[in-house]
């Protein structure tokens, strides 16, 4: 029986979302191809969820270190190829975030195992993996398949599996290890977390998102999306490009460089559907989208479209609520 290893993400005592996700993922492949899951957590100190892992997890592989009270890849790398070359994994999962944008390709040099990045699926044909990656701004799904290898490293896009826990799944054990008494002096060292999202409105909590994109045409014209936004008791989001020409402040935005929002209506205004944004919505219940490009990839998603002039939906919206 082989193993899998899914290195856990946490940040400020709690667990990040894609840590679920890849959980719920590698739980189908381990059950799958009759392997073990394993879970990796890098901290400084005990956690309080290490227990939640638990209940997702096979085994809680838990490296205690002081060193480790933010995430460091030059010290991640090493932690973690030691435990590579001691339980060889077949598979390893780690996210599509900052962590392992920074980790996952130096530690495929280290461990000679192939690397892909940025998977929104993981197959299984003939024994060997076989990833799903978008292209061309996610209008094309790719199929890449990897070489030969004893072991494989993938990254993981957030929101590409749901945060489920599995069913009839008892806990798992939780086994301490030691860092290793050879860890290298860090070249890099954790100063402090800022969190660059952080607003007035917090958008992963709403029920309710009204959101405009590119389509809004100017700033003066978002009041006016606001406006229906407050009318129904709703937050107002936005996409990355009203971001970038500063028209709304960051902590608005939704997709994979802003929030993964999961919100029982997600109302979409004159947003094409790229996929960085489109990965943000993934756990939202109803999405609607408005969009006037009936070839919006929006459409693709929303579970309701309306093609048209955004600003005749919201107009006539506002009308029908008085």
């Amino acid at each position: 029986m082989g193993e899998i290893f899914v290195l856990v993400e946490h940040r400020q005592g709690e667990l990040r979302d894609i840590s679920y996700e890849m959980l719920w993922k590698a739980n189908a492949l381990a059950q799958e191809l009759s392997h073990s899951l394993t879970a990796v957590l890098l901290c400084a100190k005990e956690e309080s969820f290490v227990n939640e892992i638990a209940e997702r997890a096979d085994k809680v592989l838990v490296v205690e270190d002081a060193r480790l009270e933010g995430f460091n890849a030059d010290l991640y790398k090493e932690i973690l190829l030691k435990q590579i070359e001691e339980h060889k994994p077949f598979l390893t999962l780690m996210p599509q975030s900052p962590w392992g944008m920074d980790l996952a390709p130096a530690l495929s040099v280290k461990t000679g195992y192939p690397l892909a990045t940025d998977c929104v699926d993981i197959l299984m044909e003939d024994g060997k993996p076989k990833v799903l990656r978008q292209i061309y701004t996610g209008k094309i799904f790719s199929r890449v398949a990897l070489k030969d290898s004893e072991g494989y490293l993938l990254t993981v896009r957030a929101s590409a599996f749901p945060p489920d826990k599995p069913e009839g799944r008892s806990p798992g054990e939780v086994v301490k290890v030691d860092a290793p008494a050879d860890l290298p002096e860090a070249r890099r060292q954790f100063m402090a977390f800022e969190d660059t999202g952080a607003g007035e409105v917090d958008i992963t909590q709403a029920d309710l998102l009204v959101s405009v994109g590119r389509g809004v045409g100017e700033a003066d014209n978002i009041e006016t999306v606001k406006e229906l936004a407050d009318k129904m008791g709703g937050l107002l989001s936005c996409s990355r490009p009203v971001v970038d020409k500063n028209w709304l402040p960051k902590y608005h935005q939704v997709g994979t460089s802003g929030k993964s929002v999961k919100p029982k209506v997600y109302l979409a205004f004159g947003i094409s559907g790229a996929f960085q944004h489109v990965a943000g919505i993934t756990g939202a219940g109803t999405v609607i989208a408005v969009n006037k490009d009936k070839k919006a990839p929006i459409f693709r998603v929303a579970d309701y479209g309306v093609v048209d002039d955004m600003f005749n939906v919201v107009d006539a919206m506002k009308e029908k609520m008085g």
